[in-house]
């Protein structure tokens, strides 16, 4: 019997982003051997457009979109977008697009706040979905006040928990190893990250840094951990993927990850505590949902190196409850965010939406 056909939008699923790791994550999951998933491209990763092109490509590609349902014979067209400005009016284009060819649609939200939108238009257009997808509590909340709550739902995002494994801890008078991995750009507090481990290298705090990662902070990161004399204690990584990036979570103690960017639930921090590190992060987006202070790792106020110094010394000096809180990592990742339950969510979500019943998960 052949299965049901999902159109799945997105970026190339060759970028660099969350939402690509999402998709690829869906693909490989069992809910691609449930479904016929089919992806989308959606946005300009992958595609060398001139200004012409690109305003020739946004206006055709809803029209593509409903060529792509009637050719596959989609009956659910899964939607992942963000409540930014940008991708928000452009992916309305492609719900309106996809009901009109009599496809169910799923709307998922990566990041964004309903603080940055006029909360009437919401109201009216996140009716036009069948389900509202989120990430985080504090969404599904935010939501529930603007669209009926019975179309809006807690899915949080997950990782193939297999690559990611605990090697050696530190030696008690070792270093504390750190580890900040992902696109370095401003939001993700990278600065306050060098500067952070600066002060904690002045107060007598042993330690040393492996930045992983590429974007446009990484030229003023180098010069910043050179102005602040610390470049014996960090290396840079440059991008790493696959094997090399879970053996570089693996050979890490701590994930140094203050973020102040208005993201769902990032892949690093989910990697990360995968491999057993102890984040060291922000209350941002979902984070508090993965996260128990003390549990799991250590919380910083955003854009607070000071924060940041003393997280770092604390962990440095209490390596009993270091390895306490990275058995706690793991465990919580592994039983709440691991693929087989992503697949589960949607596996029952895509049910629902073709007349099954519908329960999806509350990972608590």
């Amino acid at each position: 019997m052949k299965q049901p056909a999902v159109l799945v939008l997105g970026p190339d699923r060759g970028a660099i982003s969350g939402v690509a790791t999402h998709l690829n994550l869906l693909f490989g999951s069992e809910l691609a051997r449930r479904f016929e998933l089919v992806h989308f491209q959606v946005g300009r990763e992958g595609r060398a457009e001139s200004r012409l092109e690109l305003l020739a490509r946004m206006l055709t590609s809803p029209f593509a979109l409903a060529a792509a349902i009637v050719r596959t014979g989609a009956t659910l067209v899964h939607v992942n977008t963000s409540l930014d400005a940008r991708a928000y009016w452009r992916d309305l284009a492609y719900v309106l697009a996809a009901r009109l060819c009599g496809a169910r649609v799923v709307y998922q939200i990566h990041g964004g706040t309903v603080q940055d939108f006029y909360k009437p238009v919401l109201r009216v257009t996140l009716k036009w979905p069948d389900a509202v997808v989120v990430l985080s509590r504090c969404e599904l909340e935010e939501l529930r006040s603007l669209v009926p709550e019975e179309r809006v739902a807690l899915v949080p995002n997950a990782i193939d928990c297999t690559p990611f494994r605990p090697q050696r801890p530190a030696d008690q008078g070792a270093p504390l190893r750190l580890v900040h991995i992902g696109r370095l750009v401003k939001v993700k507090g990278v600065h306050e990250m060098v500067e952070g481990l600066a002060l904690a290298l002045r107060q007598g705090v042993s330690a040393s840094l492996v930045i992983a990662g590429d974007g446009p902070e990484l030229k003023p990161l180098q010069e910043a951990v050179a102005e602040l004399s610390i470049a014996e204690h960090v290396s840079f990584a440059g991008a790493a993927f696959g094997e090399r990036k879970a053996r570089l979570l693996g050979e890490a103690d701590v994930l140094v990850f203050p973020t102040y960017h208005r993201e769902g639930l990032p892949y690093a921090l989910l990697e990360g505590m995968a491999a057993g590190l102890v984040p060291v992060t922000t209350r941002v987006g979902a984070i508090p949902d993965v996260v128990t202070e003390g549990v799991h790792g250590v919380f910083v106020r955003e854009r607070d190196p000071q924060a940041v110094a003393r997280a770092i010394a604390r962990l440095a000096a209490d390596r009993p409850g270091l390895a306490r809180m990275s058995a706690a990592c793991r465990e919580r990742v592994t039983t709440a965010y691991s693929i087989e339950r992503l697949a589960e969510d949607f596996t029952a979500l895509y049910r629902k939406l073709e007349g099954r019943s519908w329960a999806p998960s509350q990972a608590g």
